[in-house]
């Protein structure tokens, strides 16, 4: 994918190009720290009149998802060519604001899988089998063995609702557990689920079937809100919920409810409608385990997803390449 701009950088410039990152970590960031033509300022985490101030004088921008990027900002981002998101999700960037000032947005997706996919499975083996609670009971100095028998993976139906990169592994894991796995994914690809033992499902069906539903779809007008009161009705009797795709898919309040009925069993949940939390509702919750935000939080996620946007970014504005961009024009 190449975008269809006249300002796209031309190679052998032999200018400076100034770069701003909004945090602090710069590990795996050595091709772009050690190249001549950029000078890389950090102002870890600015408030947004910060970054609205600071934007001005940068010709890129990387970031984190403690970062929005709206189009308030683009507005005076005078000099701005190039939106980097060190992870997958870019929901905090304003892709229509950007696009229309000729602005890349690009992001590392495929970079802090295996750690989302195995922050997934801790979190549905700490809800099964009661992790959390036991371990601070003993902690407290009670052996308490009766109150936190668990429940068995083996034999239990997983669904998923997204089964991009993420999705797909976890199911691949969970196979090997002896769950049935069912899916629903509009743009699945039919023989890469069956060569992976999974089934796809209208949605409705996973909704019906799953024992455990995972939830690994992007935030998006169809997304949002999409796990509420009326959609938990359609579900078992006692389904646990994981998420640790984007707090907004989930109504907590209506997660939250369902918990305290009986309906749902138990909820594991690494990410929330807002970062930190406003309201704690789900949070303080029995038979909730939560995580703040933890799903790509690995040395090993960090380092490929540093080294890859590192990378994606050096050659946009020393080759014209674009590389994963999320609102490129064919």
């Amino acid at each position: 994918m190449i975008f269809e701009t006249a300002k796209n950088p031309k190679k052998g410039a032999g200018k400076m190009y100034n770069i701003l990152m909004t945090y602090d970590n710069t590990e795996g960031l050595d091709a772009l720290l050690s190249n001549k033509e950029f000078k890389v300022d950090i102002h870890n985490k600015p408030s947004q009149e910060e970054l609205k101030e600071l934007i001005k004088d940068y010709n890129g921008l990387l970031i984190r998802s403690e970062v929005k990027v709206t189009s308030d900002i683009i507005d005076v981002a005078g000099k701005l060519k190039f939106i980097g998101r060190a992870g997958t999700g870019v929901d905090n960037v304003d892709k229509e604001a950007a696009t229309k000032k000729g602005i890349i947005v690009a992001n590392v997706p495929g970079g802090n899988t295996i750690s989302a996919a195995e922050h997934t499975i801790g979190l549905m083996f700490s809800l099964a089998r009661h992790i959390p609670e036991s371990y601070k009971s003993l902690k407290n100095r009670k052996w308490d063995r009766k109150n936190f028998v668990g429940t068995e993976l083996f034999g239990k139906t997983l669904g998923l609702i997204g089964l991009g990169r993420i999705g797909s592994e976890v199911a691949k894991r969970l196979n090997t557990f002896g769950m049935k796995v069912i899916a629903y994914d509009p743009f699945a690809n039919q023989e890469a689920a069956k060569n992976n033992n999974i089934e796809l499902k209208s949605i409705d069906e996973v909704f019906a079937q799953a024992d455990y539903i995972s939830i690994h779809s992007p935030l998006n007008d169809s997304t949002r809100g999409m796990i509420n009161a009326d959609v938990i009705k359609k579900m078992k009797d006692g389904v646990r919920i994981i998420n640790c795709a984007r707090g907004p898919i989930v109504n907590e309040k209506d997660l939250s409810d369902a918990i305290k009925s009986g309906k749902v069993a138990g909820a594991a949940i690494d990410v929330f409608a807002k970062e930190p939390p406003e309201d704690w509702t789900l949070i303080d919750t029995d038979k909730v385990v939560v995580t703040p935000h933890l799903a790509a939080s690995t040395d090993e996620a960090q380092v490929r997803i540093a080294k890859e946007i590192g990378e994606v970014l050096v050659d946009f504005f020393t080759k014209g390449i674009v590389r994963n961009a999320v609102n490129a024009k064919k």
